[in-house]
């Protein structure tokens, strides 16, 4: 039976949100859990820093490693892989995760926002990996995962949003290259999406407050639904793009009350799906 005790897992933008939950749910396995995201200090709008993460973390029964990494920055992903390296010796797990968002038309999509989503949702995914595809063919069942959608190419999914469609595609589009690309190392690569919109800062502050709050399911059930990701170790599991509770229903879950305060036909759909 897989074993996630001591493994190492990189998670950038694991500071709130999925990437913690993420965490927190291999942490209680008792993994290393690099949170590598930017949040030094508290913010008024956005919960959590990378040290109550890491706190969180090691409570949880794992190790947390507080990185304070932009993941645009080469030599700041750079840097946290070594000093990954440097205090657990290696990497097992790849989690890309940090992503900006900005639900904007063509026009009134502003260049710094456009390039913002572009450098952290697509190049900063393709650098991360960049850096850790070395130390993950080292490991025993190594995985990447990244959080973004299925690559369903209707215009229904670009047309409100054309230059967060793209971004968010690219990340998919690593996933499926890199998973041809990386087999042949042992190297597992799949794309992990919600079906319902989950409670995080992005929704709370972007789509319509407290009432999407209501209508969504809590972070944990893509925390479990990871988790029963990275226990496959065989490599026909690799090149998928996984929605979360169909995954979940696959792996034989029936209950999801405890994800929501409401009927999952009151959830709000997400994106892409």
């Amino acid at each position: 039976m897989e074993t996630f005790k001591n493994k190492t897992v990189f998670i950038t933008g694991a500071s709130r949100g999925i990437g913690k939950a993420i965490g927190l749910r291999l942490a209680k396995e008792g993994a290393n859990i690099v949170i590598a995201a930017k949040t030094e200090r508290p913010h008024p709008k956005l919960p959590g820093t990378i040290y109550t993460a890491a706190e969180e973390m090691d409570a949880a029964g794992g190790k947390g490693l507080p990185l304070k990494v932009d993941i645009r920055e080469e030599e700041q992903v750079q840097n946290a892989v070594q000093k990954t390296l440097d205090t657990f010796g290696g990497i097992d797990i790849l989690v890309n995760n940090a992503s900006a968002i900005s639900l904007t038309g063509t026009v009134d999509t502003a260049m710094k926002r456009y390039d913002l989503m572009h450098q952290v949702n697509v190049r900063g995914t393709f650098l991360t990996s960049k850096y850790c595809i070395p130390h993950l063919e080292k490991a025993k069942n190594p995985h990447i995962l990244n959080l973004s959608p299925p690559l369903n190419m209707v215009e229904k999914w670009f047309s409100p949003h054309v230059a967060y469609t793209m971004s968010k595609y690219g990340m998919s589009m690593c996933v499926l290259g890199m998973a041809g690309e990386l087999k042949e190392k042992g190297i597992s690569v799949n794309a992990l999406w919600p079906k319902t919109v989950i409670q995080t800062a992005a929704v709370q502050n972007l789509l319509g407050g407290d009432k999407a709050m209501k209508v969504s399911r809590i972070p944990d059930i893509l925390g479990d639904a990871a988790f029963g990701i990275f226990k496959k170790s065989d490599l026909s599991c690799t090149g998928n793009f996984f929605i979360d509770e169909d995954f979940l229903k696959n792996e034989g879950v029936t209950d999801f009350s405890h994800y929501a305060n409401v009927p999952d036909d009151q959830l709000m759909p997400d994106f892409f799906i």
